[in-house]
């Protein structure tokens, strides 16, 4: 991943007051768990304004028009999901308002860390291990046994 387009993201979402949090293969970097990925996954705070913000600090990364394309409907409705791809390279960005019935931005539990100066909210260790230990992606499986690991977690933390 691209820490220098990953922190001009993180700065752009910190300056315009995006409520969000990051969980997956970034969040596992960001606690310690080196693993390679080529996505940055969010949650965000489903409400109309904070949407609008997240539209603002992409525009301030990307020079893209898609980036109106991300809407509150389709983050607010029946799928809250949105993968976001910027014009240049294999990157892209899930962003999220729930994960099906089983996750919430508003049940998340967050803490705070900086990447490169900047400060980045993200789900706990626990929190990401309750995430990826049920999933059917062998990936996630492994990641969850990762964290269970190193934080010391029982099967049902």
């Amino acid at each position: 991943m691209d820490e220098t387009l990953l922190e001009r993201i993180f700065r752009a979402l910190h300056r315009e007051n995006v409520r969000y949090a990051v969980f997956g293969g970034v969040a596992l970097n960001l606690h310690g768990i080196v693993r390679t990925t080529e996505d940055l996954d969010i949650f965000i705070e489903p409400i109309e304004e904070n949407i609008l913000r997240l539209r603002v600090a992409l525009r301030s990364v990307f020079t893209d028009p898609a980036i109106d394309e991300i809407s509150a409907e389709d983050l607010l409705g029946e799928y809250p999901a949105v993968a976001y791809v910027p014009p240049d390279g294999p990157f892209h960005i899930d962003i999220l308002t729930r994960l099906g019935e089983a996750f919430r931005f508003e049940d998340l539990e967050t803490m705070e860390t900086e990447f490169k100066g900047v400060p980045v909210p993200v789900v706990t260790p626990r929190m990401l291990h309750r995430m990826k230990r049920d999933t059917v992606r062998p990936k996630d499986r492994g990641d969850a046994e990762e964290l269970r690991r190193r934080f010391g977690f029982g099967e049902k933390d």
